[in-house]
């Protein structure tokens, strides 16, 4: 067995890492809010506990996976939080899409602790981390980076350090801004060439071998022509994403007109009941305006 490493999240992300993670022979020591995946976790072999305090206590690593940056602030410095544990880690890898700039301001008060902090964010869905495929995104120490690169290697296949605390969060920021745009157009572009009579499944594979293709294709557009809409990541985490990404423009003066429209959208998947179904239910609200 190798070494313990403690995890924080275990919804779909979460237990694709631990997964990972124990089929390299580490042991995981986990925590979830939701009882039922900790059970899970101690079904695939893991070690469930009550607290992240108490899974920080017995680890030198430990991972988060978590919905956003509010959360991960409460798990690191709450009430039975990390900073509670006897002897916390020295290292936290916060793969949570977060706010750049709170994940930085978290990152110097840990350091003034001499625990490093990565933001070290995916591209991908929870079926692409288990199977390696996802790309991690990472910032912070470099000197961390290095120290925690055999963690990562078995997680990803994929991955660049970026620079300072917070250039994970942000190139996951604009990385999102560009994947959940070819997501969006992909449905249109399903919907539009039904609409014109075209077989769904034969104008899939065509647009793969076209200038068009993107590998959303690969990742969505049979969930789309099938109505599998299983989550593999939600509309409702997206939603989140798109707002953050409108924030920062905002910040930096820019416009974003395709990202306003996007999120429009999302939020109207959501007020339809579609929050918690996979992204690739997008082709529903798209097919909802083309009926209305």
């Amino acid at each position: 067995m190798k070494d313990k490493i403690g995890l924080v999240g275990l919804g779909f992300v979460g237990t694709a890492t631990a997964q990972c993670l124990l089929a390299n022979d580490f042991e995981v020591i986990g925590f979830d809010i939701d009882s039922t995946r900790c059970q899970y976790l101690k079904d695939l072999g893991g070690h469930a506990v009550g607290s992240p305090a108490q899974a920080a206590q017995q680890v030198e690593c430990i991972i988060l996976s978590l919905p956003d940056t509010n959360i991960v602030k409460q798990v690191v410095e709450g009430p039975s939080g990390i900073l509670e544990a006897k002897t916390p880690p020295s290292y936290i890898i916060d793969m949570t899409t977060g706010d750049p700039d709170e994940t930085v301001a978290l990152a110097k008060r840990l350091e003034q602790r001499e625990i490093y902090l990565l933001d070290a964010t995916i591209s991908g869905s929870s079926r692409q981390v288990r199977e390696k495929e996802a790309v991690f995104m990472i910032g912070g120490d470099k000197v961390a980076f290095e120290n925690c690169s055999d963690i990562l290697k078995t997680l990803t296949n994929k991955m660049f350090y970026l620079g300072p605390s917070g250039s994970g969060s942000k190139a996951k920021l604009a990385s999102n801004l560009i994947l959940g745009l070819n997501r969006v157009a992909l449905a249109e572009g399903l919907v539009f060439a039904n609409k014109l009579g075209l077989e769904s499944e034969t104008f899939l594979e065509m647009l793969k071998a076209t200038p068009a293709y993107s590998a959303v294709m690969d990742i969505k557009g049979k969930k789309m022509l099938n109505n599998d809409f299983t989550a593999e990541s939600r509309i409702r985490q997206h939603h989140k994403d798109v707002s953050l990404i409108l924030k920062y423009a905002e910040i930096a003066g820019q416009e974003l007109p395709l990202s306003q429209v996007h999120f429009d959208a999302l939020e109207k998947a959501i007020e339809a009941g579609d929050g918690d179904l996979d992204n690739a239910a997008i082709i529903r609200e798209i097919e909802r305006r083309n009926r209305g």
